[in-house]
């Protein structure tokens, strides 16, 4: 009873200036600059960001139209590169450096998917040296795509310490890695640079 006035004033104020904070936008990987809101803090700012209507019904027709919007708007920002509306995983100008890096190359791990089905077809001859030659291929492409990938990892590791040397660059490698996997027609952003050209 006592105290509550003033102890709710400071929730508002709270409230106020973390909300002050979201607003800004900043790169997923920056240190976040300010101190972790409080939950009663941080739960009525979600009730306030989601204004209830008082029937569930519609406000879970309004929740779900909201998300729709947002994955649409994702989806186009995957296929245009535009950055506003990707994922926390592909924001910031390191992972848009790291995908032009893996982009402007080839690499052999992009061909496995057709390799494999073809390596694939070769195993399920019936003739014993067919089978040998299947073999020898998964091995070869195993080997090939290994050594690409440590090529792949020490230019990218030394490409973005040259060219971001103060920016927090944690799993950027990794995610360029984890790109060179995919067909390049089939990766998500889509790829914003011609193969030979400087990132």
């Amino acid at each position: 009873m006592f105290g509550s006035r003033s102890s709710k004033e400071e929730k508002a104020a709270a409230a106020d200036k973390v909300g002050a904070d979201l607003s800004q936008t900043r790169d997923p990987q920056a240190p976040k600059g300010r101190p972790t809101p409080k939950r009663a803090v941080a739960q009525s700012q979600r009730k306030a960001v989601v204004a209830s209507t008082g029937n569930r019904k519609e406000d879970a027709k309004r929740a779900r139209e909201r998300r729709r919007t947002e994955m649409a708007k994702q989806r186009e920002a995957l296929a245009s590169g535009d950055e506003r509306y990707l994922p926390n995983r592909d924001k910031g100008p390191v992972r848009r450096f790291a995908r032009d890096f893996v982009d402007s190359r080839f690499s052999v791990a992009e061909m496995f998917l057709p390799l494999a089905v073809i390596i694939l077809v070769l195993s399920m001859v019936r003739v014993p040296s067919i089978q040998n030659i299947a073999l020898l291929l998964w091995l070869g492409v195993i080997v090939l795509i290994i050594i690409d990938s440590i090529g792949l990892f020490i230019r990218l590791r030394k490409a973005l310490n040259t060219r971001f040397p103060d920016e927090p660059k944690r799993g950027a490698v990794a995610y360029g890695l984890m790109r060179t996997l995919q067909m390049r027609r089939l990766r998500l952003p889509k790829p914003q640079v011609k193969r030979g050209e400087r990132p």
